[in-house]
């Protein structure tokens, strides 16, 4: 191997120094994955060569024995890492080895505080592969060729992680990538075969492709001591080099199941369950799917990276493979290795291929059974819709199929429990239901306060009728594809005509037709004070508290999600809501006590207060003010 003249020294993209830094002055703890984060590196570089060889046999150069292989000095100090995979290019270098090419990378960089025990979960689970060398290296050495290149197409990488890296042509026999990591002084346990070997069986056992560290063999005389110069090197294999999903469930411990997602995941937490399962028959794959207890940085950006590994007869294929869950779902990691699809199979081709369709059905089935029984933890489940809920909602209107599924996940803060946490099923609701209660109740709002103090609430609380209280930016979108649940309809208690059917008795429903006939000539003198600012005046009995609430007509979209579209741009049709009274509130006894101007004034601040509780904006805040200073005063 030759360096040749070609050398430049470049410096690392912003982020890469940020994070390198942190790496080498901060983290101390876990530093041990290093070596987990190099093999599945290298593991992956394999896959990639066996795929590509599928239509270019001749990137084996005659050696299809795929291998990783890990070497030590302790006298010098170094641990180096092989593998013959597909090796990569100049440019694949400096953009693999100089940049982060990951989405989430700045939101990453804000969650880092410096304390070292967080900050180190955050690495793990951000999974930043090859950069964890320098957790126990001051210097690292790389050395690669593409599979497809000459010899002499060969590349060397230095860095001591501190802002810039030294890229040189060199001639490479080896096809694929070597990695030299030269110990910091007080990492040099690792440069132990045993250490080492511990490593790879906790970390990496699982990885399919054999992991190789070589044993010095020595002949022995009679008396059973070494004979010099018969020493004989062999390469032997330390992990189980067998791919994890195809072994029965049986054999395979959780502490296994665990180390096999987080090398899927690159993650250091371990995944709240997971689900194993083989399928015989029409279809035949093999699915290991994991739901993770921590959210990638990326998991609210819907085109971002997502999908299970897709292997065809254990041969990989695609990383992100999105084509065989929803992306609802998008959480959702493993693998799924299938005998009945091409090996030559692309993004492309699997969108068209009926068999991906019905195996998507299949798994989706599978991951919501997977929640389904995670939920009969009631803990743990909690910690899953904390993390994850708010994706899970977009569900329903996603995946019709699967509607009444997913509505048994949800969760809901409520006027049962009145505090913010999510944890009540419909099924809870439905359970806690009054006597002649036909309907599930909800209101929506922009927080959790506003909900739970709107006025809508006061008849409910009144009647002890529970009101789903809804405060997701989802939330409204959600309940326009969620209709019903176990046969009981959604009624958004802000909308349309208040009807609380059979709890209601006959007395009391003919009560309030007569009070609102006492008040016909009230409504109409309040509806022309405000003329065109309401679509109607009307007496209401769902206030006990409050003179006056807005109420949208049922079939408008709500204050909340129009604030949302408003927002980001979107230009939305006016709608005049309509103003309810409670009779029996003192200030509707003033204002029926007045006339003139103290009227309009009066009407106008309850229409003003109305809007402001639902968490309106007013057009002329200072009108407002000037108004209800003038009733003070008066």
């Amino acid at each position: 191997m030759t360096t040749a003249t070609h050398e430049e020294t470049l410096g690392f993209q912003t982020e890469v120094k940020q994070l390198l830094h942190l790496m080498i002055h901060s983290l101390y703890s876990n530093r041990e994955i290093f070596l987990r984060e190099l093999i599945s590196n290298g593991a992956d570089a394999c896959d990639k060569l066996r795929y590509q060889a599928l239509d270019n046999d001749a990137l084996y150069e005659g050696d299809s024995e795929l291998r990783i292989e890990i070497e030590h000095d302790a006298k010098a100090g170094t641990v180096t890492v092989r593998d013959n995979g597909i090796g990569m290019s100049r440019d694949e270098v400096i953009t693999n080895l100089g940049t982060i090419a990951k989405s989430g990378t700045a939101e990453f960089l804000k969650q880092l505080s410096g304390e070292q025990q967080k900050d180190a979960r955050l690495i793990g689970q951000f999974g930043v592969g090859f950069y964890s060398g320098f957790i126990v290296a001051d210097e690292v050495t790389v050395r690669t060729r593409r599979a497809d290149l000459p010899h002499d197409a060969g590349v060397e990488w230095r860095s001591k992680g501190e802002g810039e890296f030294t890229i040189a042509d060199i001639s490479y026999d080896a096809r694929g990538t070597e990695i030299v990591l030269h110990l910091k002084k007080d990492a040099k346990e690792f440069a132990d075969e045993y250490r080492l070997k511990s490593l790879v069986r906790k970390y990496s056992d699982h990885i399919e492709v054999p992991v190789r560290m070589p044993r010095v063999d020595v002949e022995r005389d009679d008396d059973g001591k070494e004979i010099p110069g018969t020493e004989k090197t062999t390469w032997e294999t330390v992990n189980e080099a067998t791919a994890l999903w195809v072994r029965p469930k049986s054999e395979i411990s959780d502490d296994e199941y665990k180390a096999f997602y987080k090398h899927v995941a690159h993650d250091f937490t371990d995944p709240l369950t997971w689900s194993h399962n083989k399928v015989e028959g029409k279809l035949e794959y093999t699915s290991l799917l994991y739901v993770p207890s921590r959210a990638p940085f990326d998991l609210y950006e819907r085109d971002g990276a997502r999908g299970l590994k897709l292997y065809v007869q254990r041969v990989f294929i695609m990383d992100d493979a999105e084509q065989f869950l929803p992306l609802y779902l998008r959480f959702i990691k493993g693998v799924v290795d299938t005998k009945d699809l091409s090996l030559n199979v692309s993004r492309e081709l699997l969108q068209q291929d009926p068999q991906v369709d019905k195996m998507k059905a299949a798994l989706t089935k599978r991951a919501l059974d997977m929640l389904k029984k995670l939920a009969k933890d009631k803990e743990q489940y909690q910690s899953f819709w904390n993390t994850f809920g708010t994706v899970l909602k977009e569900g329903p209107a996603e995946d019709y199929a699967n509607r009444d599924k997913i509505a048994a996940l949800l969760r809901f803060a409520t006027s049962h429990t009145d505090t913010a946490t999510q944890d009540q099923s419909l099924a809870d609701y439905v359970s806690r239901m009054k006597e002649g209660q036909q309907k599930i109740y909800y209101i929506v709002a922009d927080s959790f306060n506003a909900a739970k103090h709107s006025p809508h609430l006061e008849i409910f609380r009144k009647k002890g009728i529970e009101v789903l209280l809804l405060s997701d930016r989802i939330d409204e979108w959600l309940m326009s594809h969620l209709t019903e649940f176990e046969g009981k309809h959604f009624i958004d208690v802000a909308k349309g005509e208040l009807d609380l059917g059979d709890i209601e008795g006959e007395e009391e429903k003919k009560a309030q037709e007569e009070t609102a006939k006492a008040k016909e000539d009230l409504v109409k003198r309040v509806k022309e004070a405000l003329g065109e600012e309401v679509q109607e005046v009307k007496v209401t009995h769902r206030l006990t508290d409050s003179p006056a609430c807005v109420v949208l007509p049922e079939n408008e979209m709500g204050f909340q999600m129009r604030r949302i579209m408003e927002a980001a741009g979107q230009k939305l049709p006016e709608v005049k809501p309509i103003l309810e009274l409670n009779p029996e509130h003192a200030l509707i006894g003033r204002l029926e006590s007045v006339d003139g101007q103290a009227f309009s004034d009066l009407a106008r601040i309850l229409l003003d207060q109305a809007i402001i509780a639902e968490g309106g904006h007013l057009d002329d805040p200072a009108a407002y003010v000037k108004r209800l200073n003038a009733l003070l005063t008066a």
